[in-house]
């Protein structure tokens, strides 16, 4: 792909993700550059700068040990003797188990003292974690094959986050409470110190029994290793739930429904599937032949469900001729380096003072065809939010006319509202008119709105947005609160 150097700035990326088993930070320095063939602004020139070795993620009993994990945090910080504010962007997620921890949100707070807004964090967003995994373990393969779908399948220690794409573009994504830790065992053996409420209910369903401090039997485990396989290929094949399907429903966060096979060339045929996460891992290892750890070395079910995966004819068919390189770091090199978009720079901002502005709702969007009474409408809604909204603008607009056209509809409104002075409104605009559209939205400057518009962004579906600082003349955004479904 055809890079253009003169536009490019660096910049340093770090990605956190506190799973249900392990932490990992990555930290890497890459170069903002603009595409010569798209002219869009993108990541690239990537160099891994600190990369420790991941942790067990620590708990005191269900809830996160907020000490030691801030204690983690600045000790890998002050190791890799990097500054947190010379961060450009990135992202932390809590996910898996982890994010259903009463005190998850403490670890957004911990984030966000350290790295001053321009490390976004969230917890317990299936969505944007089935897309970054995606971003961070397939893109590549995905772009190499642009006619041929993939189905990523992101597998830890508490949940599968699915995502299915073609040519390095993410349409639909899914998550499953299925992982290797519902199960926890004295390493080494099959001897139970601890089952998940989803464990509990699964022995309940298929009727089966297993005791804290007892051996698991061999049985008990097939049945359970059957269902998990069972629920994922069903997942990945559109095909029914498997039996019990209360139990399948209940394990479902959010349904994954990939597209039909008359809606794309990609999906004539079958998808190439991937794997990554810790359990992924695992499986691409026995799919080489490599030798395993031994009996639940990590004290959970992830190296029998790994072998389950690698002898499935769906999960495991692709094991050997599409190997990913991010594997069991896919989310945190997702979180890393695409976890935040670039705007553009011919964005609108009068008042950069107003940045870094975290967690706006996305209230709806705009068009070159809106009608006065839309623009209203969606200007109420922002009118009664406390700190601010983003609206979208959808398409791109033919020319200048366009663009001015509606951007003195949309002033005329701003004119009429009782919009408070103060509040920011931000629009999301794709194409690269922003400063155009700011200018005659506010009457080149004569309306007393707080009115940002920032442009050649990608339309995520997403419902809230963070903005971070200007950085070397550039705006990062980050979407969280993702949909299952991206190409609606």
């Amino acid at each position: 792909m055809l890079r253009s150097h003169a536009s490019s700035t660096n910049g340093l990326f770090a990605g956190l993700d506190v799973g249900t088993t392990t932490t990992s930070l990555l930290v890497a320095s890459a170069r903002f550059l603009r595409n010569a063939v798209t002219g869009q602004l993108e990541i690239g020139e990537v160099q891994p700068v600190y990369r420790p070795d991941p942790v067990f993620t620590p708990f005191l009993g269900e809830t996160l040990d907020i000490d030691s994990l801030t204690t983690r945090l600045d000790a890998w910080l002050e190791e890799a003797k990097l500054s947190p504010a010379s961060m450009v962007a990135g992202g932390a997620l809590v996910t898996g188990l982890a994010a259903r921890a009463a005190n998850a949100a403490s670890v957004t707070r911990i984030v966000r003292q350290r790295f001053s807004d321009s490390v976004v964090a969230r917890a317990d967003d299936p969505c944007l974690e089935s897309w970054l995994a995606f971003m961070g373990n397939t893109l590549g393969l995905s772009r190499a094959e642009p006619e041929r779908a993939f189905i990523n399948l992101d597998i830890g220690g508490g949940t599968t986050n699915i995502a299915w794409g073609e040519n390095g573009e993410v349409r639909r994504c899914g998550c499953y409470f299925v992982g290797a830790r519902h199960f926890q065992f004295e390493p080494g053996t099959y001897r139970l110190r601890s089952l998940s409420p989803f464990a509990r209910e699964l022995l309940a369903d298929l009727g089966l029994h297993a005791t804290i401090g007892s051996d698991m039997s061999r049985p008990v485990r097939t049945a359970v290793l059957d269902f998990y396989v069972k629920l994922l290929e069903a997942a990945v094949t559109g095909e029914r739930w498997p039996e019990p399907e209360s139990s399948a429903r209940r394990h479902c966060q959010v349904e994954f429904k990939a597209p039909s096979r008359d809606q794309s060339a990609a999906t004539a045929q079958r998808p190439i599937v991937t794997l990554s996460g810790g359990v992924g891992e695992l499986a691409y290892r026995c799919a080489r032949g490599d030798p395993l750890p031994g009996t639940t070395a990590f004290g959970d079910l992830g190296i029998d469900l790994a072998q389950r995966l690698c002898a499935s004819a769906i999960l495991g068919h692709d094991l050997t001729s599409h190997v990913p390189a991010a594997l069991g770091r896919a989310t945190v090199y997702g979180l890393a380096l695409h976890s935040t978009e670039i705007s553009g720079t011919t964005l609108f901002l009068p008042r950069p003072e107003l940045l870094p502005l975290n967690d706006l709702p996305i209230l709806g969007s705009l068009s070159a065809n809106s009608s006065s009474d839309d623009l209203e409408t969606l200007v109420g809604l922002a009118t009664r939010g406390t700190a601010g909204a983003c609206l979208r603008v959808r398409g791109e607009l033919a020319d200048t006319v366009a663009v001015k056209a509606l951007g003195e509809r949309f002033a005329a409104v701003l004119e009429t509202s009782a919009f408070p002075v103060e509040k920011p409104l931000v629009l999301l605009v794709a194409g690269n008119f922003g400063k155009t559209l700011g200018q005659y939205a506010t009457r080149w400057g004569r309306l007393p709105v707080a009115l940002i518009v920032l442009d050649e962004l990608p339309d995520r579906p997403a419902h809230f947005a963070s903005i971070g600082k200007p950085c070397q003349n550039l705006i990062t955004v980050a979407f969280h609160g993702w949909e299952g479904r991206l190409d609606e």
